[in-house]
């Protein structure tokens, strides 16, 4: 009985493992400087917006902690052999776009955003506008 709960135990880690190299483009991500995330799913495109579902199933969004407000992946490409994906995304206002590259690194685990062309990416804090960096790193959360 022992054999059998250690077994399965192992199983789940080594499918918990295999399924996060697998799909690196599937995750929860979050950058602690600028107390923001991401959550992507680039393979099924089944996200919803908690609060904004009237947006329906996408790839993703950028989000701050403070800020209901978010930045929507309206479409993406991903580029497995060189763990990139080329993202187009757009305020929930619509008003503004941008592409982006998000990469992520295996060997740390750490995701870069990089904004590309469009819009730089803003976020509201202490009720005025804050510019990101063009180019942020995350980490699984």
């Amino acid at each position: 009985m022992k054999s059998t709960i250690l077994s399965i135990l192992l199983s789940l880690i080594c499918f918990s493992a295999y399924s996060q190299s697998d799909a690196p483009f599937k995750a929860y991500i979050y950058n602690k400087e600028y107390k923001v995330y991401m959550r992507i799913n680039l393979y099924d495109n089944d996200i919803k917006i908690p609060g904004q579902e009237i947006f329906g199933e996408i790839g993703g969004f950028l989000r701050s902690d403070d800020d209901s407000r978010c930045w929507i992946i309206t479409s993406s490409e991903v580029n497995e052999k060189k763990h990139t994906a080329n993202l187009e995304i757009i305020n929930d206002y619509g008003s503004e776009d941008l592409t982006a590259t998000l990469s992520y690194n295996p060997k740390d685990s750490v995701y870069t955003l990089k904004q590309n062309v469009g819009s730089t990416i803003k976020i509201a804090r202490n009720r005025k506008w804050v510019k990101l960096p063009s180019t942020m790193q995350f980490k699984r959360k």
